[in-house]
């Protein structure tokens, strides 16, 4: 309760090496954490609550921390579904939120990447992607063979999966799936892992969990750790609860070993042993190994079962912090394992952590959802080591390693011991490892100068050099100092490698050396980077680099004179002055007209450089360009047309002066582009003509863009000019712009000129395409009359477009030598005749044979008609069907023949076929027509032949001979043919006996049709002949079916009895009897019973069941008589007849089971359920005891059920509704002991069902026996509830243990006013939180609150109490015992639903309640607005002091404050201190301005000053006013300037107190008032003040102006006093005139003696220059003429004459012209 509300207790720290103890004090958590001297400084960066996040969601299962960048929080069950909150550390303020299925989520450590994972429904196993969340899409997914129980980014590529068994990696790069790196140790089987960790380089990886700590201590939980070495392939267990890996540098080694840290803390022996150990992992051989170190960590005693949870190393410091559940901070130094602080810094637990590299600490989130970093206090750490740890050496380290400040002295004072001892190299060491550099200064490079080095050893400077450039880079005048240095022993190369390292920093002075010594390229870059910006301009242009002169003069602000650069590169460089100007007009704005450039390279005749310049900057195509652009086209259309040509090529240019370039164009024979840019037609059809000079493809393109009348006409003119050369461009016009221009336009075009060749390729472009039957004729036409006869082949064979009739006609009239195109006509339009006649007329017969053998065979029947027509020799018409042969179609040849009346034509072919032994069908019809006619013995071939159409040949010879005509139609089974050929010739016993053969019944039916009017001839001749005549069974069975289905019985019993009574072969035929009387049955129902007196061989039953369905019930009961038939026949009785006393009468008669069960269904049906059940004992039948119980049950019958039930139980029958209804049966004729006896023995009853029947028909003795014996204790009590046995149901609810029993009983007992055994219910039942509600309305509904009251705190003591007990008890507090409500919410306000009480004590107005609550669910704004509303009883200073620094609503400040002013004023300024960071202090001023109460708030006032706002320096100002503090206000506007000086001083300066006027003067200096400063100065005679004003100004006038005063006044002192303050402002003259005149000449010598000596001093310093001037100039001559005698001394030594460079040899007045040449070749290569 002390920490929430604002104070920790003190804390004490030991150290393990010194021993000594520190006691730590912190300041208090709601002011910020640490103190500002503590070494580690804490902050809140945001807090999740704040966000929206509900306080259920911060935990470990659904918060993540993967990097300091990213918190990611998993809502559940919320009105939108799950949702995953990503909160961006650097801006909390606007968290993404979006909806997800998973069951986890994590946050890539620095991008917007997110891991999820999610369980497959109905397996162990899961499901993981990783999705970008800026790209929207899925990079990656797996499904895991078992569940992920762990998971987090073990680097920024790489997931680490746990599963119950095994650790894999899964990298996001690629497609590869998770690897196994290790199976999990036994001593984590049972865990609950919390991290996995892995090293830089992945050597080396640890997981860590924790488990269930001892019986004796639980909440102590126990920490395992698995280590494992990935190259090694080995794992190691130990006992820790958190691990990190960091490296540390041993010294006397170059690399770095790897360590690990881990804490552990455990019970041996009753005695805790908390520990952090350090050591080294895979010690590198030969090498110094890394000592291994441990340290205590001592938890207070309150933090006795407090754990580790979490480690972070810190690389930038080397520091180790531990963190633990319950909030502790332990740090410690990694080398030396040395503690160094430790502190709380969480009230609520902490669950995770994650490192934080940018700052050198830690994030970490606890269960209050505050994200807290923690990091090193760099002011305060090395001072707190050195001097409250008293260690020195840790001090230093840490602040060499970190470069953290504070080390300063001590650094200081190693230095010089080390340089006192000639330590040299120890001390340039500590020299260049000194924290913030604080010894690299140049005093220390001066210290190592005047060392001088033995003799034979290195200097001690180049070894401070040495030691700095391995640390890292110079600074600047260390790099001058060693470049120096370098550059005197001649090692310039060492220069140009560090400065390629980066290790030196570029100066000017550094540039000037390297300079000097002959690199200008260094030179330049260092001038560049250190912002050297003339003398790198000037290098720039020395070199023409153009691009890093422009870059660099607008990155450097210079500008140069871009016109001199010009005018003097275009002589040296021509081209390096086009990529000038170029850069100079892309500047904005440009410094130079771009025609002004222009003029500059045309006025010397650098056209190809003008062009180049103004093709760059014309680029934009802009329409105030368009005089450039067209100047640009002149000069290149005039000079180099080929240029202008690429120009437009480009199309670069839209706004030039289109009719002259136009004309340009054409001038210069570029018609294509004259085209492009003429607009009047006549222009056009001038230039058009000009094909000669144009590309084809390009006038082809042309033409697109013509309209279709503009086209045609220049398509017109060309054919007009030269059709023969044009040509082939007309016609690839035509086909190119067929739908712009018409097709139609175009072939009247060619055909206006006659020009067939044109027609034909132009038409051969459309013929694929088109569908116009014109075209595809035209091009038949036109390919036909250019003798392109194999074209017109190929089309008529292929196309369908074009009109057969009118192709057909121009053939035939065109005479081809080769028939092949009308022969494709007429065979695929159907013109065979015609062509056969043509053909035949014409003498091609050829053709006809060819035609009919290769083309199309299937026409030869045609062909061979029309040449009978044709009256051709039937030679000729017998060898072209022989030709053919086989691809001859039979059937229409024969067609063609017959018509003809030709068919013995055929003969001899057909024999021939025949006698190949062809089977088809038209050959032997044809033979069977031609032996019909021949009349050569038909009825042989008739029957004998089986391979001709029986319909088509009976058809040939109905008539000729009708007879002929049925063998034909009966051999074929032409059952209608023959039928109407023999009706039509009355050949009725042909037909009768061909239909009793047939025994088909659809002909049968054809016959029988009433429709037939021939049907009774047919019947006749069946009956008397047919019939008789047959001995088939077969056939009369189906001719007797035929009958039936015609539906004439009457005809059918006259033959049936012809063939039944009568004695014949089918006398006994069962069928037949069975028919006859089924038809008697139909069609004379007198005659049934004769019928069945006399038969005897017919089925009974069948027929039986049929005379039942017709109605014929004493028939049916005859039959079943007949045949003993018992069963059947009582039905009849019962169910036809229905006459039960006939039936019974029969029943008894036969004394048959059967029977007698037959007879009890009925009796059941008929509702006499006594009879029936009678009937059914007689029976001995107990198949229908469901329908029995039922009947029973509802007539009441239970005393003859019981009979009938023990019958069935007789029978063997255990069936469980035979037994449950006897039960009943027992219990409802309160037959207790048989019941008794029967439930406890064996029995397949349902006693539940049977004892709730009992309960609810309130048989509750029964019920009893019942529920006792199936050991159902909850409805037991509630029938010993009903019973008033309340102290046995208490018992029966206890066993059945149910919360709707336990509230039955329960309710019970209050009714019944048993309130002892009601609570012994009410504690079973409150247990439950969806029942506790329910219970308390019950209570409070019955007025029983005391009772209520006394449960409720009962309930408090049980061990399975929840937060609904003691938020129903905080409730009834709140409305019946008031007293106790405050106790309660202290006691166990995390054990409360606040949401709930909040409601509550609102409406029973139980403010300082209900502000406590507020407070503890972190409503701080509600909370504060409840005090303030009802202060009386709500409002506490300290309490609400606290609340205020939590609220989030900004407007609730000015609201206490004026709460505050109101009622509670002396504390004002005490509240004011806390809201100080969160309050807009002009606002403040403002309310307590207009409350009148600003005095009352000086304190704050005074303390927010440092803000410097307008307002609080207003009202200070004000205050100081007021209370004539002239030293307050002096203080206030030297420190702060936001106010309104002037109105300040022309206020101050109407007082009356002498300070504040002078404030005013000073007012008005500060505001270069200086006049206004100064009169008002003088005028209060403050001199002093008056002199230095002048001294400032800078004005002459104003320090003339004083001296006069002081002369007028005849103060002499004061003249000589201002004489030496404004010296530099007097003329000597002046000061002596001045002097002379009001006789001050001794108070102005010493003015006068100080200024003779100044200028005698730069009288020498100028006679001195002049001399260094003339030596310097002396010794250059004498070093040039020096120079020069040495080049001569080895002239004779060079080489012969090399051969000359290009351009050598040329006379200097023909050279420029030569270089221009040589660059407009570079140039305009391209062109």
């Amino acid at each position: 309760r002390t920490q929430r509300q604002g104070t920790h207790a003190p804390l004490f720290f030991r150290l393990s090496v010194s021993v000594v103890s520190v006691f730590v004090r912190t300041m208090s958590a709601g002011a910020g954490g640490v103190g500002a001297a503590a070494p580690i400084a804490m902050k809140e960066v945001l807090s999740l609550p704040n966000l929206g996040i509900q306080q259920q969601f911060i935990a470990f299962t659904h918060v993540t921390l993967q990097s300091e960048k990213y918190v990611c929080v998993r809502e559940t069950g919320g009105a939108g579904g799950n949702m995953v909150v990503i909160v961006e550390t650097g801006n909390p303020s606007q968290p993404m939120r979006r909806p997800i299925t998973a069951d986890s989520a994590l946050m890539h450590p620095t991008s917007k990447v997110i891991a999820l994972k999610a369980a497959v429904q109905g397996t162990t196993q899961d499901h993981l992607q990783i999705f970008n969340m800026e790209l929207k899409s899925k990079m990656k997914s797996v499904q895991m063979t078992e569940s992920v129980v762990f998971w987090k980014w073990v680097n920024e590529s790489t997931l680490g999966l746990v599963t119950a068994t095994a650790v894999y990696h899964w990298s996001m790069d690629g497609t590869a799936e998770p690897v196994k790196m290790f199976d999990r140790a036994a001593n984590l089987n049972g865990s609950q892992i919390i991290q996995y960790k892995a090293d830089k380089d992945g050597k080396w990886l640890v997981l860590i969990g924790i488990a269930p700590g001892a019986p004796e201590r639980p909440q102590l939980a126990k920490g395992f750790m698995q280590l494992y070495s990935v190259e090694q392939q080995r794992s190691q267990a130990l006992e820790a609860h958190a691990a990190a890996f960091s490296r540390v540098k041993v010294p006397g080694n170059t690399e770095e070993s790897i360590v690990i840290a881990f804490a552990t803390k455990s019970v041996a022996g009753g005695q805790l042993n908390s520990k952090m150990h350090v050591i080294e992992l895979g010690a590198q051989p030969g090498k110094q190994p890394f000592a291994k170190k441990q340290a205590d960590l001592f938890f207070p005693q309150e933090f006795a079962d407090d754990f580790p949870v979490a480690m972070q190393i810190s690389e930038k410091y080397g520091l180790v912090y531990v963190i633990t559940k319950l909030g502790l901070l332990f740090v410690y130094d990694l080398e030396t394992a040395s503690a160094v602080y430790r502190n709380r810094i969480s009230s609520d637990p902490i669950f995770t952590c994650c490192d934080a590299p940018t700052s050198g600490g830690f994030l970490a989130i606890n269960r209050g959802g505050q994200v807290i970093e923690c990091t090193v206090n760099t002011q305060a750490m090395v001072p707190f080591v050195s001097t409250q740890l008293k260690n020195l050496d840790l001090a230093m380290s840490m602040a060499r390693r970190g470069n953290l400040p504070g080390a300063e002295s001590l650094i200081t004072q190693k230095f010089e011991q080390l340089m006192a001892m000639g330590q040299y190299k120890e001390a340039a060491e500590m020299a260049a490892e000194s924290p913030q550099g604080s010894l690299r200064t140049r005093e220390t490079v001066g210290r190592f100068q005047q060392v001088q080095a033995p003799q034979g050893q290195t200097s001690p400077l180049l070894q401070y050099f040495g030691t700095l450039l391995t640390k890292g880079a110079l600074n600047a005048f260390e790099s001058v100092e060693l470049a120096r240095l370098v550059l005197a022993q001649n090692k310039k190369q060492l220069l140009d490698t560090w400065f390629r390292e980066n290790k030196l920093e570029p100066s000017e002075e550094l540039g000037d050396m390297v300079k000097a010594a002959g690199d200008s390229d260094m030179a330049q870059q260092i001038y560049t980077k250190c912002g050297a910006s003339q003398k790198a301009l000037a290098g720039m242009a020395e070199k023409g680099d153009i691009d890093a002169l422009v870059a660099y003069s607008e990155q450097s602000g210079q500008k140069p004179d871009y016109l001199f650069l010009l005018q003097s590169m275009m002589m040296n460089n021509p081209q390096g002055a086009v990529n000038l100007a170029i850069k100079v007009a892309n500047m904005t704005p440009p410094p130079l007209d771009y025609n002004a450039i222009t003029d500059l390279f045309l006025q010397r005749n650098m056209i190809r450089e003008a062009t180049s310049f103004l093709l760059d900057v014309l680029k934009p195509d802009l329409a105030e360009h368009a005089m450039l652009q067209t100047k640009v086209l002149e000069i290149n259309l005039v000079t180099f047309p080929n240029v202008a040509d690429a120009i437009l090529a480009n199309s670069m240019f839209t706004h030039y002066d289109r009719p002259r370039i136009a004309q340009l164009c054409e001038k210069a024979g570029l018609y294509m582009r004259a085209l492009q840019h003429y607009t009047d037609l006549s222009d056009v059809k001038r230039v058009v003509v000009n094909t000669h000079a144009m590309d084809p493809q390009a006038l082809l393109q042309y033409f697109g863009g013509l309209s279709p009348e503009w086209a045609l006409e220049c398509l017109r003119e060309l054919m007009q000019v030269n059709a023969r050369q044009n040509l082939q461009l007309v016609v690839n016009v035509g086909k190119e712009y067929t739908e712009q221009i018409g097709a139609e336009k175009i072939i009247a075009l060619l055909e206006e000129f006659k020009n067939n060749e044109g027609l034909y390729f132009y038409l051969g472009s459309l013929i694929n395409t088109s569908e116009n039957p014109d075209v595809h004729f035209k091009y038949i036409e036109a390919a036909a009359k250019t003798g392109q006869v194999k074209e017109v082949e190929r089309v008529t064979r292929e196309s369908s477009m074009f009109d057969p009739e009118k192709a057909k006609v121009f053939l035939m009239e065109a005479k081809l030598p080769d028939a092949r195109p009308l022969i494709n006509v007429c065979d695929r339009f159907g013109f065979v005749a015609d062509l056969t006649k043509y053909l035949y007329d014409n003498s091609m017969m050829r053709y006809i044979e060819g035609y009919v053998q290769k083309v199309n065979p299937a026409n030869a029947p045609m062909v061979v008609g029309a040449l009978l027509d044709c009256e051709c020799d039937e030679s000729f018409i017998t060898n072209l069907i022989l030709s053919v042969r086989s691809l001859l179609p039979i059937e229409p040849l024969c067609d063609e023949v017959e018509k003809r009346n030709r068919l013995k034509l055929l003969s001899a072919f057909l024999e021939q076929l025949v006698q190949e032994g062809s089977a088809d069908s038209h050959v032997h019809n044809a033979l069977g027509k031609i032996t019909i006619d021949a009349n050569n013995n038909p009825e042989h071939f008739l029957t004998t032949n089986p391979h001709y159409d029986s319909r088509i040949v009976g058809k040939y010879c109905e008539k000729r001979d009708p007879t002929l005509a049925c063998v034909a139609y009966k051999r074929g089974e032409c059952d209608e043919e023959l039928v109407d050929v023999t009706n039509r010739n009355s050949l009725f016993k042909l037909q009768s006996r061909y239909v009793v053969e047939r025994m088909n019944p659809e002909l049968w039916a054809l016959v029988l049709d009433p429709e037939n009017q021939f049907r009774r001839q047919l019947i006749d001749q069946v009956v008397s002949t047919a019939l008789p005549e047959s001995k088939n069974p077969e056939q009369v069975s189906i001719t007797v079916k035929a009958f039936m289905t015609a539906e004439l019985p009457n005809e059918l019993i006259e033959l049936l009895e012809k063939i039944v009574l009568q004695n014949s072969s089918f006398s006994g035929n069962p069928n037949l009897q069975n028919l006859l009387i089924l038809t008697a049955i139909k069609a004379d129902k007198t005659r049934v019973m004769d019928y069945i007196n006399r038969l005897d061989a017919f089925d009974g039953p069948a027929v039986g069941e049929i005379a039942v369905g017709s109605e014929l019930y004493e028939e049916a009961f005859a039959i079943y008589r007949k045949f003993q038939l018992n069963e059947l026949a009582v039905k009849v009785l019962l169910e036809n007849v229905e006459t039960i006393e006939r039936a019974h009468e029969f029943a008894t008669k036969v004394d048959e089971p059967k029977v007698w069960s037959e007879l009890a269904a009925a009796q059941l049906l008929a509702n006499t359920v006594p009879d029936a059940i009678a009937s059914y004992i007689r029976a001995n039948d107990h198949s229908a005891s469901t329908e029995v119980i039922a009947a029973a049950r509802r007539a009441g019958c239970y005393d003859d059920m019981v009979k009938y039930l023990q019958m069935v139980r007789k029978k063997g029958v255990k069936e469980s509704h035979v037994d449950t209804e006897l039960a009943y049966s027992f219990a409802h004729t309160n037959q207790h002991g048989p019941l008794e006896e029967f439930i406890s023995g064996p029995n397949a009853a349902n006693i539940a069902s049977v004892g709730d029947r009992c309960f609810d028909e309130g048989l509750f003795e029964a019920a009893k026996l019942l529920y006792q014996s199936v050991s159902n204790w909850g409805r037991l009590a509630s029938t010993l509830v009903k019973l008033h046995q309340f102290q046995a149901a208490v018992d029966a609810a206890r066993k059945a243990n149910s919360p709707k029993t336990w509230k039955e009983v329960c309710f019970a007992c209050v009714d019944e006013g048993e309130f002892r055994l009601a609570q012994l219910c009410g504690l079973s039942i409150i247990v439950q939180a969806d029942e506790l509600e329910e219970v308390s309305e019950y209570y409070q509904r019955a007025g029983k609150f005391d009772e209520l009251l006394s449960l409720m705190e009962a309930g408090l003591g049980l061990e399975r109490a929840h937060m609904g007990i003691y938020t129903e008890l905080g409730i009834l507090y709140a409305r019946y015992k008031e007293e106790k409500l405050m106790e309660h919410l202290k006691l166990f306000a995390n054990k409360l639903n606040i949401p709930k009480l909040i409601r509550t004590c609102e409406e029973e107005r139980h403010w300082k309640a209900l502000a406590y609550l507020y407070v503890s669910y972190d409503e701080h704004d509600n909370a504060a607005n409840v005090m303030m509303q009802h202060s009386t009883t709500a409002w506490e200073h300290i309490a609400f002091k606290d609340v205020m620094v939590k609220v989030a609503n900004n407007e609730l400040y000015y609201k206490a404050l004026n709460f505050y002013l109101d009622e509670h004023p002396d504390t004002l300024t005490d509240l004011l201190e806390v809201l100080k960071p969160r309050l807009d202090h002009a606002r403040v001023v403002d309310l307590m301005r207009r409350a009148g109460q600003l005095p009352l708030i000086r304190p704050y006032l005074e303390s927010v000053q440092p803000s410097n706002l307008v307002a609080v320096n207003d009202a200070i100002n004000e205050l100081c006013i007021e209370e004539e503090d002239f030293e307050g206000l002096r203080q206030s506007i030297d420190s702060f300037d936001s106010f309104d000086a002037l109105a300040l001083a022309h206020r101050v300066e109407k007082m009356e107190l002498l300070e504040f006027r002078r404030i005013a003067a000073h007012l008005y200096v500060k505001n270069l008032r200086w006049r206004q400063a100064m009169d008002l100065q003088r005028k209060d005679k403050l001199y002093k003040d008056a002199m230095e004003t002048a001294a400032q100004s800078g004005e002459s006038d104003l320090a003339l102006e004083l001296l006069q005063f002081f002369t007028d006044e005849k103060k002499p002192e004061c003249f000589a006093a201002c004489l030496f303050t404004c010296y530099e402002l007097i003329k000597p003259d002046v000061a002596l005139e001045l002097a002379w005149m009001n006789g001050m000449m001794e108070y102005v010598m010493p003015f006068v003696i100080q200024f003779v000596r100044e200028y005698s001093n730069k009288v020498d310093n100028l006679v001195q220059e002049k001399k260094d001037r003339a030596n310097a100039e002396t010794t250059a001559e004498e070093e040039a003429k020096a120079q020069a005698a040495q080049a001569n001394m080895y002239a004779s030594l060079l080489p012969p004459a090399l051969p000359a460079a290009p351009g050598q040899g040329i006379p200097p007045d023909q050279m420029a012209a030569y270089q221009a040449a040589q660059q407009q070749q570079q140039m305009y290569g391209g062109y």
